[in-house]
């Protein structure tokens, strides 16, 4: 009924910039929070960054400073912007928003299947 597609991750050196993008589709009435989580190989997944409907935002300590979370309703997408990249960084990237849709009553969580981001040099 609903799904979350990411895009932009890949592989970036060390201080080098990403950006990755969340588009929602499906039976969609409202969007509300959306978010950011990440899950490296033998660690569990955590939160990177989460954006309200209202435009409240929070960051996981590790990240702030460099990265950014923002949305456009009107295209029902996310974005992170991810700046000075550390190796510590690599990891899945998974999306994540509440959703109200047209088929259920009640506001539903949905996940993304998450785009990689690997920083080496």
């Amino acid at each position: 009924q609903v799904q979350l597609v990411e895009s932009g991750g890949g592989l970036v050196q060390p201080g080098g910039s990403l950006r990755l993008s969340c588009s929602a589709s499906g039976s969609i009435f409202s969007i509300g929070a959306m978010g950011w989580y990440r899950q490296a190989p033998g660690k569990q997944r955590e939160l990177v960054a989460r954006i309200t409907g209202g435009g409240s935002t929070n960051y996981a300590d590790s990240v702030k400073g460099r990265f950014t979370i923002s949305r456009d309703n009107a295209k029902n997408t996310v974005y992170l912007q991810m700046n000075s990249l550390k190796p510590e960084d690599t990891a899945v990237y998974y999306c994540n928003a509440d959703v109200k849709t047209y088929d259920r009553i009640g506001t539903y969580n949905y996940w993304g299947r998450g785009t990689q981001v690997t920083v080496s040099s």
